[in-house]
C-alpha cells in the first residue's frame, strides 16, 4: 500500500509540473501582446528555464544516488510553486527571466522525472517499465488535463490567474510527498559490480547516441509546445481552440504509451512505432529504461539526468530560435525546415542504437 501510495505522489508530482511547464506557450501570445513585447523578450526566458531546469535536473540526479529523493521533491515543488505562481506579478521581461527562468526552472528541475525515476526503480525494482510508464504518464495526463481546464477559462480570469491556480496546485502536493520513502531499498551488490559509473558510461558509444537522440528530441519538442498555440493563432485560429490543440498533443502521447504498456504484441508494436514520430512525451520514460539497460544502476539519476540536461539544453534552443526566427522573418517557415531536418538526423541515431 505504501509504495502504491508513494507512486500516486510520483504521478501527481509530473502531473502537476508537466502542465505547469507547458502553460507557457498558453499563455504565450496573450502575454506578449499586452506588454508589446517581441516573442523573443519572452522567448529568452523559456530559453533560461530549459538550460537552468537541466543544470538543476543533472544535479539532482546525482544528489538523487547518494540522499534522500523525497526532499528533492518537496524542495523542489515548493521553490517551482512559489517561481511560477509569481510570474502572475510581472511587467517586465525580465521579471519573467528571473521567475520563470530561473526560478521556477530551479524547483521544476529538482521535482523531475529524474528523481521520479530514481525512486520508482527503487520501489518496483523488477517492473520499472510498467511502474514508470504509470508515475510518468503523470506528465502527459498533465498536460492533457491542466492545460485543457485553464485554456477553457483563460479568457475569463486572465493569464495572471493561470499562474496563480498552477502555484496553488504547487503548494497542494506538499503534504501528499511524505509518503514517499526516504531512501529506497538497497542495491545488491551484484548490480553495483554490473553498473558503470559516469565516467565509464561516457567511454561508450551508445551513451553518446543518446545524448544526440534527446538533444534533438529537446530541440523539435519544445519548439512545438512553445509556440504551437501563437501559430495556430496567427494563422486565424481562436484561443481557446489554439489551447486545446496543445492540450490534445499531450494526449496523443498519452493513448499511444498506455497502448504499449498494456499490449506489446507485433501489432501493437507497429502502431506504437508509427505514431511514436506523432508524439513527444513518450521518450521521457524510457531515459530510465535506456539508461538502466545500457549502464545498469550504480549512477541511474546522474546518467538519467544529465541525458535529461541535454534534452533541456537543447530544448531551450528550440524554443528561443523560433521566437528570434519569428522576429526576424514574420513568420516560423524557416524554423519548420530547421526542425524537419533534425528529424531526420535523430531517425538516424535511433536507428544507429543498440540493445544494452
Amino acid at each position: 500500500m505504501r509504495a502504491a501510495l508513494a507512486l500516486a505522489a510520483c504521478f501527481l508530482v509530473l502531473f502537476v509540473g508537466g502542465g505547469a511547464r507547458f502553460a507557457i506557450g498558453l499563455t504565450f501570445k496573450p502575454m506578449v501582446d499586452e506588454f508589446g513585447w517581441a516573442r523573443g523578450e519572452l522567448g529568452l526566458a523559456v530559453g533560461a528555464y530549459m538550460l537552468v531546469s537541466a543544470v538543476a535536473t543533472f544535479l539532482a540526479g546525482r544528489l538523487a544516488d547518494r540522499v534522500s529523493p523525497r526532499a528533492l521533491l518537496v524542495g523542489g515543488t515548493l521553490i517551482g510553486g512559489i517561481g511560477i505562481g509569481l510570474m502572475s506579478l510581472v511587467s517586465q521581461p525580465w521579471h519573467a527571466l528571473f521567475l520563470y527562468g530561473v526560478v521556477f526552472a530551479i524547483g521544476n528541475g529538482a521535482a523531475s522525472l529524474v528523481v521520479v525515476g530514481v525512486i520508482v526503480m527503487r520501489i518496483y525494482p523488477g517492473r520499472a517499465g510498467l511502474a514508470n510508464a504509470v508515475a510518468i504518464s503523470g506528465m502527459s495526463v498533465g498536460q492533457l488535463v491542466m492545460v485543457a481546464a485553464l485554456a477553457s477559462v483563460l479568457v475569463e480570469i486572465g493569464w495572471r490567474s493561470v499562474f496563480v491556480w498552477i502555484g496553488i496546485a504547487h503548494l497542494l502536493l506538499l503534504p501528499l510527498l511524505f509518503a514517499l520513502p526516504r531512501h529506497g531499498a538497497a542495491q545488491s551488490g551484484e548490480a553495483r559490480r554490473l553498473s558503470l559509473s559516469l565516467g565509464e558510461a561516457a567511454s561508450k558509444r551508445q551513451f553518446w547516441l543518446l545524448l544526440g537522440v534527446y538533444a534533438i528530441c529537446g530541440l523539435d519538442d519544445f519548439f512545438v509546445t512553445t509556440h504551437v498555440a501563437a501559430f495556430a493563432q496567427d494563422r486565424g485560429m481562436g484561443a481557446l481552440t489554439a489551447g486545446h490543440l496543445l492540450a490534445l498533443m499531450g494526449l496523443t502521447g498519452l493513448v499511444i504509451f498506455g497502448w504499449i504498456a498494456l499490449d506489446q504484441s507485433p501489432a501493437s508494436v507497429a502502431v506504437f512505432a508509427l505514431v511514436f514520430g506523432a508524439t513527444f512525451l513518450v521518450t521521457a520514460p524510457l531515459t530510465v529504461v535506456f539508461v538502466r539497460e545500457s549502464f545498469g544502476t550504480k549512477s541511474l539519476g546522474a546518467l538519467t539526468g544529465l541525458i535529461t540536461m541535454v534534452h533541456q539544453i537543447f530544448g531551450g534552443i528550440g524554443a528561443y530560435a523560433g521566437a528570434a526566427i519569428f522576429d526576424a522573418t514574420g513568420g516560423y517557415e524557416a524554423a519548420f525546415v530547421v526542425m524537419l531536418t533534425s528529424a531526420v538526423l535523430a531517425l538516424v541515431l535511433t536507428l544507429m542504437l543498440r540493445r544494452g
